[in-house]
């Protein structure tokens, strides 16, 4: 069993990345759409890098700074967004509009991330 809550999270995580970009890719080949497009690579890596270093810099300080670590979660979020723009927008809108497989390739890993860093840092916090 994972004792450590880091541990846990980084496994469960990761597990669950994984699975979900065999899944996209699974559906980009079955339905014949390029597989490496969209920088779905790089997608994928950003928000799960992100989020591990999110989650262990908000767990370290969860003793010290309880009362405001809701603060530091949507200070988090801010990050990530200016993250998206200068990493991925402009590549995205470089056709004028961002399509939905590219909408898609970043916004997959982010709520996947999302969901894990919320669901996550809410169980640590209830337990202190």
């Amino acid at each position: 069993m994972l004792k450590h809550p880091i541990i846990s999270f980084l496994s469960r995580l990761i597990l669950a990345i994984l699975f979900a970009l065999g899944v996209h890719l699974f559906l980009l080949k079955k339905t014949a759409l390029p597989l490496f497009a969209d920088k779905i690579l790089e997608a994928y890596s950003v928000n799960t890098i992100l989020t591990i270093a999110i989650v262990f810099f908000l767990y370290r300080l969860k003793e010290k700074y309880s009362n405001q670590i809701g603060f530091l979660f949507l200070g988090s979020s801010f990050i990530k967004f200016a993250v998206f723009f200068i990493v991925f927008h402009g590549a995205y809108k470089a056709n004028g509009s961002i399509e939905t497989l590219e909408f898609l390739a970043f916004f997959t890993p982010y709520s996947i991330c999302l969901i894990f860093e919320t669901f996550f840092l809410s169980k640590w916090l209830n337990e202190m």
